[in-house]
């Protein structure tokens, strides 16, 4: 008991050592799982297969990453899978931002909350349930042929552009959350003396509004950005023939698992410069 004590008194008067001592778990946790399947997932990045018998060779070569860049295919599929998770950063701030702005300056003070837990609501939903009910939506003949017949039109089908429109609805809740707080948080007299002053509504929000939320339309982006990058099973089960870079890995790891890493270590690439790119707009500060 006494030995219990002093220890505790020694935790008490040294914070920094307290502060280790409980996070020595989790970054012990990070080090070794996370950081260190990244490292094997490189490592093995440069062996090689057996043509024969698709088993792997440890023996160190830069074929896979030549071949990867050299090979128009892989070249196409990295390009797309960039745009798709460009545009769907892209329409997920177009379409959050006068959502955020309605649930944080808008809607009564009462009714705000609500909303919140509304666009929070798809994310307690399943993955595959929502990925599924999209299918069901864009196929032939489901929702959207019914509601664009009228006007002479059809449904997007499935393909590129479905799984752009899957993603958005998927990752929408992300964007919508940190616009929505920096919105919340902005000081009303800011806009008041900016219409004072004779602005215009698209003055303000270009020289107001805009670069206060800023750092929280990026902080979103990573979100999104990230997300849609890696994704493949809803460009699988909506794409329809399109490949993106999950859709490569998912398909090379039983075939040539070296290759499979080789591609597996291009989103990771690319996430990496998107954060550091992020970082200077301030959007780490705001996540």
């Amino acid at each position: 008991m006494a030995l219990l004590t002093r220890t505790a008194g020694a935790l008490h008067r040294r914070p920094r050592l307290r502060l280790t001592l409980l996070l020595t778990a989790p970054l012990l946790w990070l080090a070794v799982l996370y950081l260190g399947s990244l490292t094997v997932l490189f490592v093995s990045a440069f062996w090689t297969t057996n043509s024969f018998t698709s088993e792997v060779v440890r023996v160190w070569s830069t074929d896979n990453f030549h071949e990867l860049f050299t090979t128009p295919v892989y070249r196409q599929v990295i390009v797309r899978s960039v745009g798709v998770a460009a545009s769907v950063t892209v329409l997920c701030a177009v379409i959050a931002f006068p959502v955020a702005f309605y649930t944080a300056r808008v809607a009564r003070p009462r009714w705000r909350p609500l909303l919140v837990v509304a666009i929070l609501t798809p994310l307690w939903a399943s993955y595959l349930v929502k990925v599924y009910a999209w299918r069901l939506i864009l196929s032939e003949g489901g929702l959207a042929d019914w509601m664009l017949r009228p006007f002479g039109l059809s449904g997007p089908g499935f393909g590129l552009p479905a799984a752009v429109l899957t993603l958005t609805y998927l990752w929408l809740p992300y964007m919508i959350l940190p616009i929505h707080t920096a919105l919340e948080q902005l000081p009303a007299n800011l806009l008041d003396a900016s219409a004072d002053l004779g602005a215009r509504a698209w003055r303000t929000f270009r020289s107001v509004v805009l670069p206060m939320v800023l750092p929280s339309v990026a902080a979103g982006s990573i979100f999104t950005f990230s997300l849609s990058l890696g994704d493949y099973i809803t460009v699988q089960i909506v794409g329809g023939k399109t490949q993106l870079i999950g859709n490569l890995v998912y398909s090379n790891i039983e075939l040539n698992l070296p290759m499979a890493a080789a591609l597996g270590t291009v989103p990771v690439v690319v996430i990496v410069l998107y954060l550091l790119a992020m970082r200077r707009t301030g959007a780490l500060s705001s996540l």
